[in-house]
């Protein structure tokens, strides 16, 4: 698929559609959401991102940056999710707590401008465990990315060729991602994690996730990187131990979205099966 086929393609979703309220979370599928809808709406389009403890610093000024660099309405909404017992149990329908507490802040702005919900998901996150989806979809929010038939590879050529600058910008699940299924969500545990993985981004590593197991960081990070990690280990061990983590391990396989995941089909516990890991302590 070219670039024009895809704009051609995502215009006329979002033509079909009408007036959005787009979830805006800087990434690039959510960006290119929120940018196609502003090209194709103007006024009738409003970007709009969630402020939480499960927000990596920086991430609200950095949505707040892009959305005035590309012109786009765009405002924050404060979400309560870690209020929610069910979101703090950290089961395998964590995300759908998440998502719930997300529409209840955006389905009365949506409502207000007769407009729908849309969120940036394609068709590459149709496949993997995501309770999210299901309730927003639930409560009436379309996946326009999606209805145009985008996958990530599409959005992210898209992206480059309309030059956004997060054409190519790494993936930034939420914090609470972090956190193996049944260890419950505090704002302690996602503050630990968010100043580890920003240590290392400090070092130069820009696409990485930290893994907490109580007082061991499990860091994952594309396989090129690495050797370069191993060669900065000393690095790497002060500043993520100076977010509180008393062993520091790298992890052999990799950075695998979503891997933690791979847990609920087997007890509901973390599975590190093929993983593979140094200790970096």
């Amino acid at each position: 698929m070219t670039e024009t086929d895809s704009e051609t393609r995502l215009t006329a979703a979002i033509e079909a559609i009408g007036p959005l309220v787009v979830a805006f979370s800087g990434g690039v599928d959510s960006a290119l959401l929120a940018v196609a809808a502003n090209r194709v709406l103007g006024e009738r389009a409003l970007a709009v991102t969630a402020d939480s403890a499960s927000l990596a610093d920086g991430e609200l000024d950095h949505c707040r940056s892009l959305a005035e660099r590309h012109g786009l309405a765009w405002r924050a909404v404060a979400t309560d999710e870690l209020t929610d017992p069910r979101y703090r149990a950290n089961d395998g329908d964590r995300c759908f707590w998440c998502k719930s507490a997300l529409m209840d802040q955006l389905q009365p702005l949506a409502e207000a401008r007769s407009a729908t919900v849309a969120l940036g998901v394609n068709l590459d996150d149709l496949g993997d465990h995501r309770p999210g989806q299901a309730a927003a979809a639930e409560r009436g929010a379309r996946f326009p990315l999606v209805e145009a038939g985008l996958d990530k590879a599409a959005i992210r050529a898209l992206a480059r060729h309309w030059g956004l600058e997060v054409w190519d910008r790494p993936a930034m699940p939420c914090l609470s991602s972090r956190l193996p299924y049944g260890t419950s969500v505090s704002v302690d545990l996602l503050s630990r994690v968010d100043r580890a993985e920003a240590a290392i981004r400090r070092l130069g590593f820009s696409d990485v996730r930290v893994r907490h197991y109580d007082d061991t960081a499990r860091i994952e990070m594309p396989p090129a990187d690495l050797a370069t990690a191993v060669e900065r280990a000393d690095e790497i061990v002060a500043g993520v131990g100076a977010a509180g983590y008393r062993y520091v391990t790298l992890d052999l396989a990799g950075l695998r979205s979503g891997n933690l995941n791979g847990a609920l089909s087997v007890d509901g516990r973390a599975n590190g099966s093929g993983s593979l890991i140094v200790d970096g302590s």
